[in-house]
């Protein structure tokens, strides 16, 4: 499973020239040298863990103890535990995704068991999790899935074991704002999620509707039907870059209605399918004494050329482009020092 090198608000990729007529190269940002490269239209991404994940572009933030890969079976055995601290085991899809773009996720999903309100002192249901976040707000010691106001940026697939009320499906989408997307109750279907059995979870985000569609299979036969949930009106948008098994602490919810949740299954054979990246097939070069790079853009990004002589300063050396879904051409009307390194700078207005 690969994809290229991102950051969660802007995503970046660097060139370098050195000199009045030398070769230019893309090189990821965090790189000192100049080696060739081309980035790829890489629009599926695919796991199967057969070897260790954590050796190949993943990475886990939080307790360790949640997430353990499993060589023998080639899967991904995760602990979903209220108790414990926000703890994610994630990839970088390389690129941002707002509401104007198409994606889905698709895996394989087998839990042992799954118990809501596993704390006395919190009786009611919690959510088990997995889905799309921005890591850049996932992260914040002040991000708390347990309430209504401070879980911005995240598409994603939520259970809620019954705790009296009915097992719940639903996905949930959250906005910049931390406001849930929500139209009623037909957001949600009151659905229980069989144990000791492999389903196959498909969610597909399809933006020219706004519409976010959930199915849930055994032996490829439906275990019920979901509701379809669509944006609604009131609802602005999203920024996610990064797909993530979630396990949520239960902090920060209303004492008078506090969950908890303790759960454990496997999670395997992974399909993302998602945007190419915004900056591709990019090349530079001099023209009429100016460093130019070219690459082909996407619409629904800004793109601006940034230079540097240390890596540690950068500045703009051209105006905010706005791509256009074919190739586009940055300059830098200055001349370049003696030793000086680009990078395109693009992000999602």
């Amino acid at each position: 499973m690969s994809t290229s090198l991102s950051k969660e608000q802007e995503v970046r990729w660097a060139g370098c020239a050195r000199g009045r007529g030398a070769s230019a190269h893309l090189v990821f940002v965090f790189l000192l040298l100049c080696n060739s490269f081309m980035i790829s239209k890489a629009t599926v991404i695919t796991e199967d863990f057969s070897t260790q994940p954590l050796l190949r572009g993943w990475s886990l933030i939080g307790d360790p103890d949640l997430f353990s890969w499993d060589p023998t079976n080639r899967a991904l055995f995760v602990t979903w535990d209220s108790s414990r601290p926000n703890s994610y085991y994630y990839f970088p899809l390389g690129t941002i995704l707002t509401r104007e773009d198409d994606f889905s996720l698709s895996l394989d999903l087998q839990l042992t068991d799954a118990t809501g309100g596993i704390n006395p002192d919190k009786p009611s249901t919690f959510e088990l999790a997995l889905g799309f976040l921005n890591l850049a707000t996932a992260t914040q010691t002040n991000f708390l899935r347990g309430n209504s106001s401070d879980s911005p940026n995240l598409v994603e697939f939520d259970y809620f074991p019954d705790t009296g009320f009915g097992p719940t499906v639903w996905p949930a989408v959250w906005s910049t704002n931390s406001s849930l997307n929500y139209n009623g109750s037909s957001d949600y279907t009151l659905l229980a999620l069989p144990t000791g059995v492999q389903m196959r979870l498909t969610m597909v985000y399809a933006a020219s509707n706004s519409t976010l569609i959930v199915s849930i299979t055994t032996n490829g036969v439906p275990i019920g039907a979901i509701n379809s949930v669509q944006l609604s009106t009131a609802f602005t948008d999203f920024r996610v870059g990064a797909f993530a098994i979630e396990s949520y602490n239960d902090a920060g919810q209303d004492p008078r209605y506090g969950g908890s949740l303790l759960a454990h299954g496997t999670v395997d054979n992974i399909l993302l399918r998602i945007p190419p990246p915004p900056v591709q097939n990019l090349s530079g070069n001099f023209s009429n004494n100016e460093w130019q790079v070219t690459f082909v853009s996407r619409a629904n990004w800004i793109y601006t050329l940034e230079r540097t002589s240390d890596f540690r300063s950068w500045i703009a050396v051209s105006g905010s482009a706005t791509g256009t879904g074919t190739n586009l051409t940055l300059r830098d009307i200055a001349a370049p020092t003696a030793s000086s390194f680009y990078r395109v700078r693009a992000e999602r207005p």
